[in-house]
């Protein structure tokens, strides 16, 4: 495994490049200020008039240009809108507009993996791959660190797409903490992966369940939120500082026994075949199949998801213990009225 640093990078070649982020969400933001503020001096913000972005970019002073006219202008473009969109807005803004021998980039590989989008032949197509929240990519930056990053070209139509690539992602601060090298396919289905049966399908699944267990068995509510939602970032922050002993270092030894002899019975064989369905699907293309078949029906059966998820009784009692604890406000990573 290759692993870069800013070492490695010559910043001077980004710099040298008219740069338009396509989107101004959390990833879009992070990376047009911390490219902005590695001085970049030409990044541009494509978003449609009626984007809500348009005045959270301007806000930054940030130019913003519609998309079709950012292709026009732009050397590189990066690609930060939501997955379902893209193919659309490459098909019908970019691939007339873009300049020739102009780059496309990517921060995930699904859309050039699974052939929704096919980019014009004379294009660099590569991918900076950020492996954290844009809220993080931004805030870390700005402690002068960094979010590690994977770097992919999947096509290098100038000879020089892998330098301005890693260039790129020493910008917005992934040499702080190392650019990794890699494929849009192990990106791609790696990253689907682990989201859908650890990171947020698995844990947000589990802790519900947790919840669940305590308050069916007439624990208090903010008991059960505690024990089995709140502490989770506790932990998690163990682990993410060093690894899964230095967690176990941290809490008691009846803690650590409890998860030696009572893990597994959670996490089982059953669960590791589910898992293996899971990825079966993913490298399959049934999951991104599904997916966008979803989106053509306008979302009907994700927007009742997300509906059931937010009416979940955990969400209304951790709201009312967060005002308990205005700190968590005040150090909050995301402002939706900023980013």
């Amino acid at each position: 495994m290759r692993v870069y640093y800013d070492r490695d990078a010559d910043l001077n070649l980004i710099k040298g490049k008219k740069v338009a982020i396509i989107g101004y969400g959390s990833q879009g933001h992070a990376h047009a200020l911390n490219l902005r503020d590695s001085g970049v001096k030409d990044v541009a913000v494509a978003l449609r008039k009626s984007s809500q972005g348009v005045k959270k970019a301007q806000t930054e002073k940030l130019p913003v240009k519609e998309v079709a006219e950012a292709a026009k202008w732009a050397d590189v473009m990066m690609m930060l809108t939501p997955d379902e969109l893209q193919a659309d807005i490459y098909n019908g803004q970019l691939h007339a507009n873009m300049k020739e021998g102009a780059a496309l980039m990517f921060a995930h590989g699904l859309n050039i993996h699974f052939n929704l989008i096919e980019p014009r032949a004379d294009l660099d197509v590569m991918m900076i791959a950020p492996k954290g929240p844009g809220h993080t990519v931004r805030s870390e930056y700005q402690r002068g660190a960094g979010v590690p990053c994977l770097l992919a070209v999947h096509r290098d139509a100038s000879g020089n797409a892998h330098d301005l690539c890693l260039s790129y992602g020493a910008a917005i601060g992934g040499g702080r903490a190392g650019i990794i090298e890699t494929t849009f396919r192990e990106e791609c289905e790696t990253d689907l992966f682990g989201e859908q049966s650890v990171l947020c399908g698995g844990v947000v699944e589990l802790m519900k369940a947790g919840y669940e267990t305590l308050v069916g068995a007439g624990y208090a509510p903010e008991m059960a939120y505690f024990e089995c939602i709140h502490e989770m970032k506790l932990i998690v922050d163990l682990i993410y500082e060093g690894g899964i002993a230095n967690m176990n270092y941290s809490v008691s030894n009846t803690a650590e026994y409890g998860e030696y002899v009572s893990g597994p019975r959670v996490i089982n064989d059953a669960t590791r075949a589910e898992m293996k369905k899971i990825l079966d699907d993913i490298q399959s293309g049934k999951f991104v199949k599904d997916w966008m078949l979803e989106n053509k029906v306008n979302q009907t059966s994700f927007k009742a998801m997300r509906g059931k998820l937010a009416a979940h009784p955990a969400e209304a009692v951790g709201a009312k213990l967060r005002e308990m604890m205005p700190w968590i406000k005040e150090r909050a990573l995301v402002d939706r009225s900023r980013n």
